[in-house]
């Protein structure tokens, strides 16, 4: 007869277990434990609760997620992105709200047994977080006290529910409490940790309402009229997207445009505060505002991005059209000296990139750019002002929220992914893409359509080319072609015969230059190789 919870032999065995498990819950470490991560939510609620008359950037998650992001080295931010992809800004606050709950539970257990170090603890950590705040880019030591009033209303609670834990006379272990202090039992206990919990919870939401009731400047973006171009994007050709079910639109839809940068927190800038300024090695200094821009003749152009971190087959790339004021004519009136040779751009949060001089002066359209696709740039993209420079990784010219440009030389200034490890200069590698079939697809045996995307940013895609198995390449028909700084698609009708395949993908440009097969790693200029879907044919 099999074993089963039936079976009188297993209750001596279960009985204690579950006995020592209930023991294990209900006792005073776990309680402590309990009593430091509502202390810890206390700390976040509140300043959440006062981070709503501050800058968004003061409130401890975002303060202590953006300190995070400064340090995070090279392979660990490649491989976030690789793996989550753009909710890679989600896994970060899934980590770091574990971290801080383990870190409660110490602190509630060493306040417990002995509540001079849990205090040393708590203000450390408060330190910590004030630190954060204070060293983000725009934020003045006003903005702590959003975190120092927390990390003391903090300490009010973790007092609070230690001296009820304190009054239990269940275990003879616990420190000896006041004499005088009433017994109390786990349910009270439990019930003013859960009153605490609850409060803090209301706090947290009503500081998130605040916040959004204070801010107005969605509904400033929203009412923005944008000017008509003085140069309009030319007509997009017939024939520019693939005849290919599940390929990627060909111009991506907003929301649908990846978003990869180290902002955790969106910047609200009012555009009447608005100002960029254009210093460095230049003979005349410029400042613009928004109006300035506004009031410019500006110009339209359908550009692809890609972001450096897209790995080989990846969809960190798309196609839109940008609306805004080409960079060279802002760099004509700032007329650069002698021996410049880089663009420091800085954004309103800090994030910095060194664009090479002299492709913000060519005639490849680099912008300041304040719409996208026919309206004000959505504020996760960058609103009100964005950089937008065909022909470079985002992280050396794609500056979001960009507030200051600064006219400098690779020598003597570097910026913020430069001082990580990346290249000082990221032009896009030539990449093939097959959208269609998905990999480990499963398809019908016959004529099976494969269709995907390439690009060759400024240089043009003139040929794209599949391989089945290990049979010769043979040449895809190739979408038509907009203008050199926008991505191709292609299609191909491969006969599919029972069984599994591999197809592979590769790209000409328009240099002549075939894509590499040599795999190479996103760090430090930008992932390289063949992509290989794998297919079943059924």
């Amino acid at each position: 007869m099999p074993a089963s919870c039936n079976n009188p032999g297993l209750r001596p065995l279960r009985i204690p277990i579950m006995k020592k498990l209930r023991n294990l819950i209900q006792g005073p470490t776990a309680m402590a434990a309990l009593a430091g991560v509502v202390a810890a939510a206390v700390v976040l609620a509140v300043a959440e609760l006062l981070g709503a008359f501050f800058t968004a950037r003061a409130t401890p998650l975002i303060a202590l997620g953006s300190t995070f992001i400064d340090f995070t080295p090279s392979w660990l931010k490649d491989f976030a992105i690789a793996t989550f992809g753009t909710n890679d800004k989600v896994a970060l606050f899934v980590g770091m709200g574990v971290t801080i709950a383990v870190l409660a539970c110490v602190m509630g257990v060493v306040a417990y047994r002995k509540w001079a170090l849990g205090v040393l603890g708590v203000l450390f950590m408060g330190a910590v977080i004030v630190a954060s705040v204070v060293t983000r880019a725009g934020v003045g030591a006003i903005d702590a006290v959003p975190s120092v009033v927390g990390t003391f209303a903090g300490l009010l609670a973790l007092r609070f529910l230690i001296n009820r834990l304190q009054g239990l006379k269940a275990w003879p272990e616990a420190p000896a409490g006041d004499p005088a202090r009433p017994a109390t039992s786990r349910r009270r206990f439990f019930a003013a940790a859960g009153i605490t919990a609850a409060a803090a919870g209301l706090a947290a939401t009503g500081g998130r309402l605040l916040g959004a009731a204070r801010s107005n400047i969605l509904q400033a973006r929203d009412a923005l009229q944008l000017p008509s171009p003085a140069k309009a994007a030319p007509a997009v050709p017939a024939g520019v997207q693939s005849p290919v079910p599940g390929v990627a639109p060909w111009v991506t839809p907003n929301d649908d445009f990846y978003r990869i940068d180290t902002a955790l927190s969106v910047p609200e800038i009012d555009v009447a505060d608005w100002e960029l300024r254009v210093h460095g090695m230049v003979e005349e200094e410029v400042r613009l505002t928004f109006q300035d821009l506004l009031d410019a003749d500006l110009i339209e152009s359908h550009v692809t991005l890609t972001c450096v971190s897209n790995p080989v087959g990846g969809n960190l790339a798309g196609n839109a059209k940008w609306l805004g004021l080409p960079l060279r004519e802002v760099l004509k009136r700032a007329k650069p000296k002698d021996g410049a040779d880089m663009v420091l751009s800085t954004s309103v949060d800090g994030f910095s990139a060194s664009t090479p001089l002299e492709v913000l002066q060519d005639d490849r359209d680099a912008m300041l750019a304040i719409g996208m696709n026919d309206e004000p740039l959505p504020l996760e993209h960058g609103y009100p002002v964005r950089m937008v420079v065909p022909g470079l990784y985002g992280f050396v010219s794609a500056t979001k929220w960009v507030v200051d440009l600064e006219v400098t030389r690779f020598a003597d200034s570097t910026a913020y992914w430069t001082d990580r490890g990346w290249s000082e200069r990221g032009p896009i590698k030539t990449m093939a893409r097959v959208d269609v079939p998905k990999s480990f697809a499963k398809v019908p045996a016959g004529k099976v359509a494969v269709g995907g995307t390439a690009w060759a940013q400024t240089r043009g895609i003139t040929k794209v080319e599949i391989q089945v198995d290990n049979e010769d390449w043979v040449e895809a028909e190739l979408s038509t072609e907009a203008s050199l700084v926008t991505w191709r698609q292609w299609s191909y009708q491969w006969d599919a015969a029972p069984g599994p395949h591999y197809i592979k993908v590769r790209a000409t440009d328009g240099s002549g230059e075939v894509q590499t097969d040599q795999r190479a790693d996103p760090v430090p200029d930008g992932a390289s190789g063949w992509q290989s879907v794998m297919v079943t044919v059924e």
